[in-house]
């Protein structure tokens, strides 16, 4: 989620701080080139004792035939377009709209801005209820769809209907608008005419019966990335730079880091140019480069594929599936962010797109004048629990899971699902009219409906589910949010507490403690495991791992917003000189922190979560809100990346790869004494008192047999007494004081045994020398002395 700046209102009537001003909508009024229409037919019959006749109107539904499609009635259900009975059946719900018109568009017609054909819709054949539905048959191939509504215009009421204006289905399964990531529409348009592609009988992929990999949550290694990200700098050397294919090829960096399960932060179909705008700072574009603003949840991000609009974005879609399908052979899961809290319409200056145009007040949280409530921080809020919403984004997760293979989801700002719908219509939302106080809008559900609905569902609760706890509103759950059993957090307090105590603030050697056993004190007493806490140092909101040891303060200068923007409270150290240009004792003790926290990680029972290009030490300059660069701030860079090949890559490798091996390290349930064991200084004499910066313990494990690990976050080294185990003894493995390759010894690094023979007199006492900022894993072997 983008960083905002705290606000007290709940709603807002100001406008976004990404203005459209500089990308105003234009008004459509296309040519009627032709009308298809249902007849309405007159039957008279005699009625009375004079033999009067009197003339009713009945509808009668009778395919009718002008220009190119066979038009019925059609079926309320399934929503969106779908195939049946060897034609197009079009179903939408606009509960509140007085008339609909369906627009199709050929390829040709929608980039010279005309309309190819014009459906009217009659309201006492063609809608059901809420829902406006028509049955076609005709040649659909490569045609576009959108509707026009026409109704109240009364923000006030709720209500937003334009008849000029041509919008998006949101059950769409393409989106069709520009062709290319980052140009301008026709005049310099941010804002262009936007259509859904109608399905046809040609769209199939080869999923060469690929299966999900359904991996324990226990077992994953979770990486956040950035599908443009990930290979738009020149350095990755991929033949389609910036898109799903490119990520294909990077595929196998992944399985080499270790890495089960990659994140994708949001690849619903958004527009970059949100807000764009020059940018002084850094002499380049404002864009939305993030993508926390969707558009429609069906669409993949078309203009993350290589061949965009083409084919009426099925090449798009394809490109997508392909994605999933080689990441499954290389046995990687694929989990999509997902931002159900609000859409890229923004308040009441945004623009009329989709959800807006088609049903304002259903599909947002309003206030009874109208006003937005404003939970997510960016202008409106997604009326999630609205009966109509609910079944609208289970039916969008569901296709996800079922049509695209993703293998589960991260809501952001998912505490949003939990605040109840506004009540535009009580009766319907809640059963019966409601009495008293209307703005209960918003007030957190014990039992949200769209939570329980999720969580209940036979296909979504064996997909993973990941919620972030918290939203812009205040409303913060992270160990508390509804779960069923299933649900997993973005652990932000694992994030606080290991930057805290890895940095030496005093007070948090317990904290740190909890945050190793998987947060127990969180999610234990909900009933729930280790692995309900995802734990994560640093993801796409805040600092870089590199530069969380490089900075005190935020550098947020590029970003255009004078340092406004972005969180202020980093818990980062910058080891004693801010920047990058530092010391060489600074810069060496920056590797070690970088290190401690990676192990960290590592080493925490849960499952651990690392953000793109933090295992090379990407760095963007101290900015900690990079939501608006499209550049190298938010590249990976593939050269740097070659470069610490032998450094800081090599040691995430092989830590990752360690803790795969060890049983104990991502535990189904939190450790017992039985099997952990806290030490301090000395053997079994743990340390929490406010001024301690030392822990460690030991873990029997079934594959290593025993491992001792122990962080020393205190600017003095100390010489540590080792439990005693006779018969064994402790030999080393990793130490973040040592400078790669001796910060992992493995068997074939050159002169492993000098290293090793080093602290033998240590050893061979029991003891083992810790430097400042430092941490250790030991594993027990037979002495072969004894």
């Amino acid at each position: 989620m983008r960083c905002s700046i705290p606000t007290p209102l709940t709603f807002t009537h100001t406008l976004l701080p990404h203005s459209h001003s500089q990308c105003a909508l234009r008004t459509r009024l296309p040519p009627l080139n032709s009308r298809v229409s249902l007849s309405h037919h007159t039957i008279l019959r005699a009625t009375g004792n004079q033999g009067a006749s009197q003339t009713d109107t009945a509808v009668v539904d009778r395919p009718q035939l002008e220009g190119p499609f066979h038009v019925s009635r059609g079926f309320p259900s399934p929503f969106g377009a779908t195939l049946r009975d060897g034609g197009v059946n079009f179903a939408i719900f606009s509960h509140n709209s007085l008339s609909a018109t369906l627009c199709l568009f050929t390829p040709s017609d929608f980039r010279n801005d005309r309309v190819t054909e014009f459906i009217p819709l009659d309201p006492l054949v063609n809608r059901t209820g809420g829902v406006w539905h028509v049955f076609l048959k005709g040649d659909f191939r490569d045609m576009l769809y959108g509707y026009k509504f026409d109704g109240k215009f009364s923000p006030q009421e709720g209500h937003y209907y334009d008849p000029s204006r041509i919008l998006l289905d949101p059950y769409a399964k393409a989106v069709i608008s520009r062709g290319d990531y980052g140009a301008l529409g026709p005049d310099g348009n941010c804002w262009p005419q936007m259509a859904g592609m109608v399905p046809s009988d040609d769209d199939e992929f080869d999923w060469e019966g690929d299966l999900p990999l359904k991996y324990p949550q226990k077992d994953l290694v979770i990486y956040e990335m950035h599908v443009r990200g990930f290979t738009k700098h020149e350095s990755s050397k991929t033949k389609f730079p910036g898109t799903y294919l490119g990520v294909v090829e990077k595929l196998d960096h992944l399985k080499e880091l270790g890495v089960n399960c990659i994140e994708l932060m949001p690849c619903h179909e958004f527009n970059e140019l949100e807000y764009f705008s020059y940018n002084s700072g850094q002499g380049d574009y404002r864009v939305n480069f993030w993508g926390y603003s969707t558009i429609n949840y069906f669409s993949p991000m078309i203009r993350y594929s290589s061949a965009g609009i083409q084919n009426c974005g099925r090449d798009g879609i394809n490109e997508f599936k392909f994605l999933i399908k080689e990441a499954h052979k290389r046995g990687i899961e694929v989990i999509m962010d997902v931002v159900f809290n609000h859409t890229a319409e923004g308040n009441e200056n945004g623009p009329i797109v989709s959800f807006r145009g088609v049903d304002n007040s259903i599909y947002y949280m309003v206030a009874p004048k109208g006003e937005f409530y404003n939970y997510s921080g960016c202008g409106n809020t997604f009326n999630c629990n609205h009966p109509v919403v609910r079944q609208f984004v289970v039916e969008c997760l569901r296709y996800w899971v079922t049509e695209m293979h993703v293998d589960g989801f991260r809501f952001d700002l998912a505490s949003i699902m939990t605040r109840s719908s506004s009540l535009w219509d009580g009766a319907n939302v809640y059963g019966a009219p409601i009495e008293g106080d209307l703005l209960t809008t918003g007030t957190p559900l014990g039992r949200p409906p769209l939570i329980e609905l999720i969580s209940n569902d036979p296909i979504l609760r064996g997909v993973k589910l990941i919620a972030e706890a918290w939203d812009a509103g205040g409303l913060y759950q992270v160990g508390a949010f509804p779960h069923w059993g299933i649900w997993s957090e973005w652990n932000g307090k694992y994030r606080d507490t290991v930057r805290q105590f890895i940095k030496g603030t005093d007070g948090f050697a317990g904290a740190f403690a909890e945050c190793l056993c998987g947060s127990p004190n969180l999610y234990q007493g909900g009933g729930r495991k280790p692995w309900n806490s995802i734990n994560f140092v640093c993801a796409h909101d805040g600092f870089t791992l590199a530069d969380l040891v490089t900075y005190n303060k935020k550098n947020n200068f590029p970003n255009g917003e004078d340092n406004k923007d972005g969180e202020n409270h980093n818990n980062s150290w910058n080891c004693g000189q801010e920047g990058e240009f530092a010391s060489t004792s600074v810069k060496k003790l920056r590797k070690r922190q970088m290190r401690n926290f990676f192990l960290s990680l590592m080493v925490s029972q849960g499952v651990p979560m690392i953000f793109m290009g933090d295992e090379y030490g990407h760095t963007k300059g101290g900015n900690n809100n990079t939501y608006c660069h499209d550049n190298y701030l938010n590249y990976f860079r593939w050269d740097q990346k070659e470069e610490s090949i032998s450094d800081f890559f090599r040691f995430c490798c092989l830590v990752t790869k360690f803790r795969r091996e060890c049983e104990s390290l991502g535990l189904d349930d939190f450790p017992t004494s039985g099997r952990l064991q806290w030490h301090g200084h000395l053997p079994g004499m743990p340390d929490w008192s406010e001024t301690s910066r030392f822990v460690a313990f030991t873990m029997v494990d079934s594959v290593k047999g025993e491992i001792y690990i122990a962080f020393n976050t205190s600017h003095l080294p100390f010489t540590i007494t080792l439990p005693e185990r006779p018969g064994y003894r402790w030999e080393p493995l990793v130490d973040t004081s040592k400078a790669a390759p001796y910060d992992f010894l493995t068997h074939d690094i050159p002169g492993r045994d000098i290293a090793i023979q080093q602290y033998a007199h240590f050893l061979d006492a029991n003891m083992y020398p810790m430097l400042s900022y430092s941490s250790i894993i030991l594993l027990l072997t037979p002495d072969e002395n004894v």
